[in-house]
């Protein structure tokens, strides 16, 4: 029996702004006189591109196509053709480079690119009508297969089929490596297609990007100039130095690593540049391989070379070597076991302490070695990779003494006696939590060690897990803003009380994304705000602190409003904002808000029906943004059309009032339980329920939702405890016997 909540559903109002695509300068196509193969081939051939980028060796290879779509230096491609912060270069079918001035527009999730190249005189193909390519089509192909320029295949159109969540037009032609980024050309000419990938099944089938998600990309372009489309993902060499090639790349802290090294054996180092404390000190990092027979882990001793000490799991072994050279022959391995600490294909954590005679290595809290050799006397600490791994590094830390809560042979029983006695899932109450949450971190990784002999239990316990994460990031955001409350209420300067609605974001974040290292992130902001008063004077105004604002978030960094998945959790998340610059109305609002804020400027949040703006006070003015739309000043009227979808009649003033911190992170919070809601996953709705009640304890529709979703997803003695707090405190607006009636059948 599925019950209905009593509470009444939530209105979630999304708008996703929809453009005419009109641009001057690019070409859509008209009647036309069907073409043969070689007549195509010969007009379309100037239109194309080859992508180069830079190897390890430092020489260009080719690896894509691109076609020009206009005169004045447009040029599409594939986004992973070109790739983040990797240097590129850009022909022209008769071998001339163009000059790259930036991106003029990408996304993700098209895997899209539009570069802006230094021209005004180039040949444009023509854009086709997304409705005129039937099915069974004749369609041609173009590109740089293996380097092989201004290639041409023939085939057709085999439908339209949904590829990772992505609507492709299925070709039934060869797609090879090089044809990535190519144009999908119908025998008049007009392109209806980006080519984006091969199958896996066969040699005659791949796939392109059909071309409307292209025109609303050009109708609404994120353009980054080239130097800093450079800095994409990479490292910043104030933290990390890389030796040897491969693709280090960092995301707020974390570090991913892949490709190809050009150290022997694959080696790739990434080396410390902070500040290292006097011996003895600790390093950590967490670490997980995509192939248990690669190898990843700490370095420590490095002398930003060949030499240095390594201590890394691989092939389900920890291993301990010496390397004193550049091959195989200078290299020592010093230990190379088993460990029962360690967990094939879950993050570990590493952590080697540095004593004046001797070196302790931990895997997981477990000592599993100590060594005496002391070949390397000083040098840098860091990461390495070796082989074709691909590997995630997060929590790095270099410090004194590392308080990494190992628990004691008493508290490890305490905690396996507490699991020992926990109820069955529909029994238990949020009591019962209690003890897990004084160390949660500790009581996860018992948890996890029980799972592997209490299969029984297996899916309960998961559920505890998630149970204590989640109780967890509830505690730290409810303390987080209790304190902004308990400062607000003991003082009479209330304008001057701020909470950091940035860090309180980034908490929201961490009940999806776990393991978010958010002092880096917080870090990455500062910076943010430094570079961007570099560019400003002492006395520069608020209007010329929010227009310098505007050009580095828009103009220079990209960041962006969602587009073309707009209603993915991810466009939620502070973190993936700062790491992807693609986000929803209030997360975009939320980070100008706090950029703002830390210049010096007066913006606060509105929350209007549907959409989030912002308002910047200056003396007696006010000047209403939308951060959605590149920080777009709006008139009043625009305002009141946008909150109303275009009834203005329909406007109140209450819609202008100054949206209070606990409205901006409780509408976040239900932006994505509107979303979890849609995809009818209650795991996560329950996750987003348990944090809105950290917030706010006394939301009565947020409670007895929650009591239902407790319910329906086995936790029957919460969900009473929940139903129990409503027939104590006896809210008006419940119907006390419906209430009572469900709460005899939960306990049927």
């Amino acid at each position: 029996m599925k019950l209905l909540s009593p509470f009444g559903p939530f209105a979630y109002l999304f708008v996703f702004s929809l453009f005419i695509f009109s641009p001057t300068d690019v070409v859509v196509q008209g009647e036309q006189i069907p073409k043969t193969v070689e007549q195509l081939s010969t007009e379309v051939t100037p239109s194309l591109i080859t992508i180069s980028t830079k190897g390890r060796d430092g020489k260009y290879q080719g690896v894509g196509t691109g076609f020009v779509i206009a005169k004045q230096g447009l040029i599409v491609t594939n986004l992973h053709v070109i790739g983040d912060s990797r240097e590129f270069r850009v022909e022209t079918s008769t071998g001339d480079q163009l000059k790259v001035l930036g991106i003029h527009a990408s996304d993700r999730v098209m895997d899209l690119a539009i570069i802006r190249v230094e021209a005004d005189s180039l040949t444009p193909l023509k854009l086709g009508d997304i409705n005129s390519l039937a099915q069974g089509a004749p369609i041609v192909v173009m590109g740089n297969p293996h380097g092989l320029r201004n290639s041409v295949v023939a085939g057709v159109n085999s439908g339209i089929r949904e590829i990772d969540g992505r609507k492709m037009m299925q070709l039934a032609i060869p797609i090879e490596p090089g044809n990535s980024g190519g144009p999908v050309l119908d025998m008049q000419g007009n392109v209806h297609g980006i080519v984006t990938m091969k199958s896996l099944v066969t040699a005659n089938l791949g796939f392109a990007v059909d071309i409307a998600p292209l025109k609303e990309l050009l109708d609404s372009p994120n353009p980054v100039t080239i130097d800093k489309w450079l800095t994409i993902g990479s490292l910043d060499p104030r933290d990390w130095d890389p030796v040897f090639g491969a693709q280090w790349k960092q995301r707020g802290g974390r570090i991913i690593v892949g490709g190809t090294a050009a150290g022997f054996a694959g080696r790739s180092l990434c080396l410390y540049q902070g500040e290292i404390p006097e011996i003895p000190y600790e390093i950590q990092v967490r670490v997980k391989l995509n192939d248990e027979k690669g190898a990843a882990g700490i370095v420590f001793f490095a002398d930003g070379r060949n030499k240095h000490y390594g201590f890394y799991p691989t092939n389900n072994k920890v291993r301990f070597t010496l390397f004193e050279g550049a091959s195989v022959f200078t290299w020592t391995v010093l230990y190379d076991q088993p460990s029962e600490a360690y967990r094939p294909g879950e993050f570990n954590t590493l952590k080697v302490r540095i004593e004046a005679d001797r070196f302790k290595m931990f895997v997981n809290g477990q000592q599993v070695l100590e060594s005496t050799n002391r070949n390397l006397t000083g040098g840098k600490p860091g990461l390495a990779k070796f082989r074709d791994t691909t590997a995630d590094f997060r929590n790095f830390l270099v410090t004194k003494e590392i308080d990494d809560s190992q628990l004691t042979e008493e508290a490890q029983q305490e905690i396996a006696a507490a699991i020992s006695n926990v109820p069955s899932l529909s029994e238990m109450t949020s009591g019962n939590l209690a003890s897990f949450l004084k160390s949660p971190n500790d009581s996860r990784t018992v948890l996890k060690q029980e799972t592997k002999r209490l299969e029984q239990r297996l899916a309960e316990l998961k559920k505890l897990d998630s149970d204590i994460h989640t109780n967890a990031v509830a505690n730290k955001l409810g303390a987080y803003f209790a304190d902004y409350e308990n400062r607000l209420a003991e003082t009479d300067d209330k304008p001057n009380v701020s909470i950091d609605l940035l860090e309180a974001a980034l908490i929201i974040a961490s009940v999806d994304e776990q393991d978010i290292n958010i002092p880096a992130y917080l870090r990455q902001v500062d910076r943010m705000v430094t570079d961007i008063k570099d560019r400003l004077s002492d006395d520069s105004s608020p209007t010329e602190v929010r227009e310098a604002l505007n050009k580095y978030l828009y103009q220079d960094s990209g960041f962006h409003g969602a587009r073309f998945d707009y209603y993915h959790r991810a466009n939620s998340y502070m973190n993936r904002l700062l790491d992807d610059r693609e986000g929803l109305p209030i997360t975009l609002s939320v980070l100008y808000m706090e950029l703002g804020k830390r210049l010096g400027l007066k913006i606060e949040g509105v929350g209007i029906p549907g959409h989030f703006i912002v308002r910047q006070r200056i003396a007696d003015d006010e000047v209403f943004l939308d951060p959605f739309e590149d920080a777009k000043i709006l008139t009043l009227d625009e305002v009141k059309l946008l909150a109303t979808n275009g009834r203005p009649e329909q406007f109140q003033d209450r819609f202008l009032e100054t949206a209070a911190p606990k409205m901006i992170l409780m509408r976040m919070l239900n932006n994505l339980l509107g979303l979890a809601q849609d995809e009818e996953d209650q795991e996560s709705m329950l996750r987003y329920l348990e944090v809105l009640m950290a917030l706010d304890e006394t939301h009565v529709q947020n409670r007895g939702m929650r009591a239902i979703i407790r319910f329906e997803t086995g936790r029957k003695q919460a969900a009473v405890d929940d139903l129990d707090y409503f027939l104590e405190t006896r809210p008006p607006e419940l119907d006390l016997n419906q209430i009572q009636r469900m709460r005899d059948y939960f306990n049927q």
